[in-house]
Parts: structure tokens; C-alpha cells; sequence
């Protein structure tokens, strides 16, 4: 009995160590290109001697990111809450309607004329009215967030939530008569691929709203601070902001991702470390 609790404990070590490296493999040739961009980036600086006030080298980016710390960290809080508050009232809204979509075209030919419309209108140019209505506070940034974030996640749920295929929703129905079962056991799990596509495309979107609604009225945030550093013409803070926006996109990114793993692990997409474990299993 306790050699085969042992046995079992080594396998799972092995599998989840196999994992692991595979993951780190993985990610080898993005560390290996972004490391390429900042040495070229830096040595390009040195060898043409190119004025910082143009093109600052990585080192002097980080020296100013250094220097500025306390005033881009309080910044980055207001910056982080309108990008939380607005992204959370999308995925709040953009799911429930795209559900309501999926099983009434009555509700679809009404709502879709109008969700394209504002999705083709320029948000910049929204962005001065939202100021006019709700004043310098955060209300027009969370709005901002929220419009530019919305469209893409309705629609990939919508296509996910549309997408089951006929034949099983036939034996699903046959099998059982409970519409809400039906829906959280066979067509929400299927949408779920596409819906985690539509949050990864929607978080950028959601962060690049938050920008642009505080470059065009706001008393702080990361976007101010840009606005700030322009006119200063600082660029080595403006390349300082930029690398923590890029930081603050890619966890965003990965935290999706990471639940996109652990909610989906049986989607294809998701299985890259098992196919890769079988042909190792078989190989040895």
C-alpha cells in the first residue's frame, strides 16, 4: 500500500516537473527576443550616440523609472483602479447580452445596429463629451474603459455561445428537458475558449482606454504623468511610463491566461504540455 502511494507521488512529481520544463522551454524565445530588442536598443544608443532627449538608452529608462518610483507607484493606483472597475462592468454586461443574443434574434437584430454604431464612433472623440457630462473624476475614465473593452468580448462570447454544434444540442435536449442545466453543462463550457479570447483582447483594450481618457482630462494617473512628460519634454519618464504600462498589460495578460489553464485545462489550446509529455512517455 505505502509503495503505491509512493509510486503515485513520483509520477505526479515527474508529470508535473515535465510540465514545468516544458513551460520554461516555452517561454525561451521570448526571453531570448525581447533580451535581443533591449541589447540592440542599448548599443544603438552608444554607437550612434543618439541624444536622450530623442532616444534614451534602456539604462537611463530604468534610472529615471528609479528616480520617479513614489510618483509613477501613487499614479499607478488611479490608473489600476479605472482599468479594474471598467473591465469588471464588461464582463459583468458584455456576457449576460451576449447570452441573451444567443438565444433570441429578436434582442440581436434590436441591440447589434447600436453596439456597432458606438463601436465605430472614435472614442476620442466620446471622451471630451463624458468630461462635459461627469466632470475631471474617475466616472468618464471607468466609461471609457468600459466602451473600448465591451465590443470585443461580445462578440467572442457571442460566436462561442452560438457555436455548439446541432447535433449535440439535440442529444443534450433528448437527455434532458432543463434549459439552465443545458446551459451551464454543454453551451457555456463550449463558449468558454472563445470567451477567454475575447477578456485577453479586451484587458488591452480596457488599459488603452484608461490612457486615453486621462490624457484628455485628468489631475493624475499614468496617462496625466505621459501627458506631464511630454510637455516636459522628459523622455526618459515617458520611456520609464511606458515600460510600467507594458508590465502592468502583460500581468494582466498572464493573469487571464492563468485562469484560462486552470478553468479550461481540457481544450486543446491548453494541452500543448500533455501531447508534449505523451510523445516523451512514448520516446522513452
Amino acid at each position: 500500500m505505502n509503495n503505491s502511494i509512493t509510486k503515485k507521488k513520483k509520477i505526479s512529481f515527474s508529470t508535473s516537473a515535465r510540465r514545468l520544463k516544458y513551460r520554461m522551454l516555452q517561454s525561451l524565445p521570448s526571453i531570448f527576443s525581447v533580451s535581443g530588442v533591449i541589447v540592440i536598443w542599448q548599443l544603438s544608443v552608444m554607437i550612434f550616440k543618439i541624444p536622450n532627449y530623442i532616444l534614451p538608452s534602456p539604462i537611463e529608462s530604468i534610472q529615471a523609472l528609479i528616480a520617479f518610483w513614489p510618483q509613477i507607484l501613487k499614479n499607478s493606483f488611479t490608473t489600476l483602479s479605472e482599468v479594474l472597475i471598467g473591465y469588471s462592468a464588461t464582463v459583468v454586461i458584455s456576457i449576460p447580452v451576449a447570452t441573451l443574443i444567443s438565444y433570441s434574434k429578436t434582442f440581436e437584430k434590436t441591440l447589434y445596429p447600436f453596439m456597432v454604431l458606438i463601436q465605430l464612433i472614435p472614442k476620442v472623440a466620446i471622451a471630451p463629451l463624458f468630461v462635459i457630462w461627469f466632470g475631471f473624476g474617475v466616472t468618464p475614465k471607468i466609461l471609457m474603459v468600459f466602451l473600448l473593452s465591451f465590443f470585443p468580448l461580445l462578440i467572442d462570447a457571442t460566436v462561442g455561445l452560438k457555436s455548439l454544434n446541432g447535433r449535440l444540442v439535440y442529444l443534450a435536449k433528448t437527455m434532458s428537458d432543463s434549459e439552465w442545466k443545458f446551459f451551464w453543462k454543454i453551451k457555456l463550457p463550449n463558449a468558454l475558449p472563445h470567451i477567454f479570447a475575447g477578456l485577453k483582447v479586451s484587458i488591452a483594450f480596457a488599459t488603452v482606454g484608461a490612457i486615453v481618457a486621462e490624457f484628455l482630462g485628468s489631475d493624475s494617473g499614468l496617462g496625466n504623468m505621459l501627458l506631464r512628460a511630454n510637455g516636459d519634454y522628459n523622455t526618459r519618464l515617458l520611456f520609464a511610463l511606458l515600460i510600467v504600462l507594458s508590465a502592468m498589460g502583460i500581468v494582466f495578460y498572464k493573469i487571464i491566461e492563468f485562469l484560462e489553464r486552470r478553468i479550461i485545462p481540457w481544450h486543446i489550446s491548453q494541452r500543448g504540455d500533455l501531447i508534449s509529455n505523451k510523445f516523451e512517455d512514448v520516446s522513452m
